[in-house]
């Protein structure tokens, strides 16, 4: 069963492997499929479950509130994000402004059923946004009980500060980061994980398995297995293609077969059990379309790589990972979505 760790310096436990419905549930799978993949995860012994406000524009989250009607909401640890445009697409319907984060948390909580979320992230940095305001409204939702803490997604290491600092004078925590991170994206590993680490906050990581690249389905000069990510037009395919356009890079993968195969693992289970390793990690979050795949990714958690099988995975994939703390701030949008 999926064992619990702290998130941050906080008080709160989560579940080290945390189910997210993005690009899934409201778009890619049906709903009950999508329910059926939620009660596997609740099978597996895991209670976190993550969504956004902007995944299928409001459906994921009406859809993970349905496949959990009937669960004891105290047992429970729902974290949504807010940030990227919402609704109609108006001129306040996306950064993190006191108008936006107070409308959208209040939109959240009527499409989850709840009156509260365990974990309220900022979904990206909002440059055109004061910090200062950002952090007000974020303190305000807090002490209105919306929600019990605060974190953030895909920040630098200055923005960490700056969020740090203010929620401090503030009078509430910033527990969490939320980036990617897998063998093969490695940006955090310089500057956002030291930083959080001194600050009190721990990374919640999603993508472990690098859009299904470390799954080991994609082979080098074959076409994408049918019903798999890669063929995916509602948005899967266009995020997983800069892996899969490198063929040097797909066959850098299939050499990770011996290492996962000598530990009784399938590939999918090794990467995400490998992030799960790795420094101020707290929990990996997975997605899933079918319920089996719910219930391998959980077999992940509480597996031990011994060292020299981290050594060997670092030598097959060599150069290919990117490691470039750059990228966190290249990345991220800079300007307001609209």
């Amino acid at each position: 069963m999926v064992s619990h760790r702290f998130l941050g310096r906080s008080g709160l436990k989560v579940s080290e492997i945390i189910y997210g419905n993005w690009l899934t549930h409201g778009s890619q799978v049906d709903r009950d499929a999508a329910t059926a993949c939620v009660h596997a995860a609740l099978d597996a012994g895991i209670t976190t479950f993550d969504t956004a406000d902007v995944y299928a524009n409001g459906k994921a989250e009406k859809v993970l509130a349905k496949a959990l009607k009937g669960q004891r909401r105290e047992s429970l640890e729902i974290l949504t994000k807010v940030y990227w445009p919402t609704g109609p697409g108006g001129p306040n319907d996306s950064g993190l402004s006191r108008k936006h984060i107070m409308e959208s948390i209040d939109a959240s909580l009527r499409r989850l059923g709840t009156d509260h979320v365990d974990v309220y992230q900022a979904h990206r940095y909002d440059v055109e946004t004061p910090i200062e305001e950002t952090m007000q409204a974020f303190a305000d939702v807090v002490r209105q009980g919306k929600a019990l803490y605060v974190g953030v997604s895909e920040w630098t290491a200055e923005q960490l500060r700056y969020a740090h600092d203010l929620s401090r004078d503030l009078g509430f925590q910033v527990v969490s980061s939320q980036p990617q991170y897998s063998m093969l994206w490695r940006v955090i590993e310089a500057e956002v994980v030291p930083t959080a680490r001194d600050l009190g906050m721990s990374q919640i990581v999603f993508s472990p398995v690098a859009q299904g690249v470390l799954s080991g389905k994609y082979r080098p000069g074959q076409a994408p297995p049918k019903g798999s990510r890669a063929t995916d037009r509602k948005g899967g395919a266009r995020f997983i293609s800069r892996f899969l356009d490198d063929d040097e890079l797909v066959t850098r993968v299939q050499g990770l077969r011996p290492i996962a195969a000598e530990l009784g693992l399938t590939m999918a289970q090794l990467a995400v059990a490998w992030v799960l390793q790795r420094e101020n990690v707290t929990a990996a979050i997975i997605g899933a379309s079918r319920p089996e795949q719910v219930a391998e990714n959980a077999a992940a958690a509480g597996v031990s790589i011994p060292g020299e099988a981290m050594t060997r995975i670092d030598e097959v994939l060599g150069d290919k990972v990117v490691r470039d703390p750059r990228l966190t701030w290249e990345n991220a949008p800079h300007r307001r979505p609209t």
